[in-house]
C-alpha cells in the first residue's frame, strides 16, 4: 500500500471516530483521552492492525494514538530524494529514527520515536480534523 493511500484510508477512519465522539459531546480533553491505546485496542479494534495483536508500535508505556502519523514525517509516493541512487519515499523532519532499505527504496523507520504520541504533544496540534494537522504541518510532499 502506497503511503498516499494508507494516509487516506487513516484520515477517514480517524475522521469517523473524531466525528462519533463530537456527537457524544466529548471535550477536546476527552476525545484525546479516547485515543488512548488501551481504549483504542478495545473500543476501536479496526483502526490500527497492530491492534489485533494487542502490539504498540512503540515501547512507551502511555502510547496515545491520536496522532499516529506523525505531524514530522515526510512522504512522497514518488520519492522525496535518492541516495546512492535509491529512492527515498519517506523521513523525518527532525531526524529521529532510523531509515531502512527495502528493496529499491528507503523508508524511515519511527518506531523508536515517541514524540507524537504523547498527550503535551497532541495538544499542542490538536484539531478535529486529523488530515488538517497533518497537512498544515506539511506532512505529505515537501
Amino acid at each position: 500500500m502506497s503511503y498516499s493511500t494508507w494516509f487516506d484510508k487513516h484520515a477517514t477512519k480517524h475522521k469517523t471516530i473524531v466525528d462519533k465522539l463530537v456527537k457524544q459531546g466529548c471535550s477536546e480533553d476527552e476525545i484525546i483521552e479516547y485515543f488512548d491505546f488501551d481504549n483504542m485496542v478495545k473500543k476501536e479494534n479496526d483502526f490500527c492492525p497492530l491492534y489485533a495483536k494487542n502490539k504498540k508500535c512503540h515501547d512507551m508505556k502511555e502510547l496515545n494514538c491520536y496522532l499516529c502519523a506523525c505531524p514530522h514525517f515526510r512522504f512522497d509516493d514518488d520519492g522525496l530524494d535518492t541516495y546512492n541512487g535509491i529512492k527515498i519515499l519517506s523521513k523525518c523532519e527532525i531526524n529521529n529514527g532510523a531509515k531502512i532499505k527495502s528493496g529499491k527504496v528507503i523508508h524511515h523507520n519511527c518506531s523508536t520515536c515517541s514524540v507524537p504520541h504523547h498527550k503535551h504533544f497532541i495538544k499542542k496540534h490538536f484539531d478535529l480534523d486529523w488530515k488538517k494537522i497533518m497537512s498544515e504541518c506539511n506532512l505529505n510532499k515537501v
